[in-house]
């Protein structure tokens, strides 16, 4: 597929982003309840299995994504945009998309590098080898500090840029937001005015 500039996002784009996005709120909230010292060992390990395998789908979602970006997808700046305010929110999309992939990537870390072993049931039904690294709890606690580090700035970054793009569709009134929703069927009216003389 040729990548060309085009003024909105296609279909694919959307639904990525929309389901990546989706992961990412379902995934963090997840991954504080499961942490809850007073939670029930086999609720846990049970929420544990679940995190893990809701992960790995947005790890795969999030390296078609970023591939698909890299090969397709060049959206056109927004009119009313400065070169300045472009760069920034350009900056800001390759940043959280190379997150989405960072953060399950070091959650398979840590299931690699445990000396537990304890293996991935992705949705009680595949399981996900661990990647080859040396195991040692040093590496499981350095990794898991990684991990919960890029989660938080991920939701920091999100809070952000969902605050820019509300700015934009409510205050600015431009086609920012409306770039990553599907475009909306032309009225009746519409097509019958542009096709008058």
């Amino acid at each position: 597929m040729p990548r060309s500039a085009a003024d909105r996002y296609d279909l694919l784009t959307i639904i990525l982003h929309w389901l990546i996005a989706a992961l990412i709120a379902g995934l963090l909230v997840l991954g504080f309840v499961m942490t809850r010292s007073s939670i029930d060992p086999a609720l846990s390990f049970s929420l544990f299995q679940w995190h893990k395998s809701f992960g790995m789908l947005a790890l795969l979602l999030a390296a078609v994504r970023l591939l698909h970006s890299w090969l397709v997808v060049r959206v056109k700046p927004t009119d009313g945009m400065g070169h300045a305010e472009h760069l920034a929110a350009r900056s800001m999309h390759h940043v959280l998309l190379l997150l989405a992939v960072a953060v399950p990537l070091a959650g398979w870390l840590i299931a690699s590098v445990s000396p537990l072993e304890i293996p991935t049931f992705a949705f009680n039904t595949i399981v996900i080898p661990h990647l080859p690294v040396p195991k040692s709890d040093a590496a499981e606690a350095w990794w898991t500090t990684v991990h919960a580090v890029l989660a938080y700035s991920t939701l920091a970054l999100v809070l952000l840029h969902s605050l820019a793009a509300l700015h934009h569709h409510y205050h600015r009134h431009d086609g920012v937001l409306a770039r990553m929703f599907p475009r909306r069927h032309r009225s009746a009216e519409t097509s019958i005015r542009e096709l008058k003389p």
